[in-house]
């Protein structure tokens, strides 16, 4: 995959209730940032996978969501959902590797190391911590996205920014391809990555949840005037 190197990975995904959150219109958001440059797509299930496979001639990263007995979100629960991904048209397959337990009581390196073994495209490890990335390179993940710093209990959100330290700390110890994704909203702070160490940056949320930059925008507007009303 040395296609993705130094490139823009775009999350192709849509949330319950998004008016946008059907396989057609997924689709036409991967054909999108593959017109704009991006060097692969990251796609949230099966029926998603298969609805771009048709129109994009990029890598897809392949993925489902569970949740765990917390209510936090579990990327990619089950080994059946892994073979529908890669029966779907996957290229890659990203998973949960962080140390929380799953339902079933596998660790998420326990699931990497699994399905590994299981089928034959790459895996990425989606991690929220070094250690885990550090785990997760030892059973033998392909890639190590940042993308759980700020959602597990251990990595809680302090400030809305991308986990860059994290990104530096894991690229300077691994030569396992190292995925920077997490609030990333600027080009800026992407670019930043790719200069820490990342072998590439993957962006969701600011490129493809237009209900979500409508309220970003939206609510600075709001601070503004209720800042310029005070004065």
């Amino acid at each position: 995959m040395s296609e993705l190197k130094k490139g823009l990975i775009v999350s192709c995904q849509a949330e319950e209730g998004s008016p946008f959150n059907s396989p057609e219109f997924i689709a036409a958001f991967a054909k999108a940032a593959e017109l704009g440059g991006a060097v692969a797509v990251r796609v949230r299930d099966p029926e998603n996978v298969a609805a771009v496979r048709k129109v994009v001639n990029l890598p897809v990263i392949g993925l489902t969501k569970g949740y765990y007995s917390t209510g936090t979100v579990l990327i990619t629960p089950t080994v059946d959902d892994v073979i529908k991904l890669v029966k779907s048209g996957a290229d890659i397959v990203a998973v949960d590797a962080t140390r929380r337990l799953r339902p079933n009581g596998v660790s998420g390196a326990e699931f990497v190391r699994f399905i590994k073994s299981k089928i034959e495209i790459p895996v990425m490890a989606d991690i929220s911590d070094v250690d885990e990335a550090l785990t997760a390179v030892d059973v033998g993940a392909d890639f190590v996205s940042t993308t759980l710093s700020g959602y597990t209990e251990e990595s809680a959100d302090a400030n809305g920014l991308p986990d860059l330290d994290l990104v530096r700390n894991i690229s300077s110890r691994v030569r396992t391809p190292v995925i920077a994704e997490g609030r990333i909203w600027t080009p800026e702070q992407a670019k930043a990555a790719i200069e820490l160490g990342a072998y590439a940056v993957c962006v969701g949320t600011a490129i493809t949840r237009p209900v979500d930059i409508v309220h970003k925008f939206a609510f600075s507007l709001s601070i503004g005037i209720s800042s310029h009303q005070q004065k």
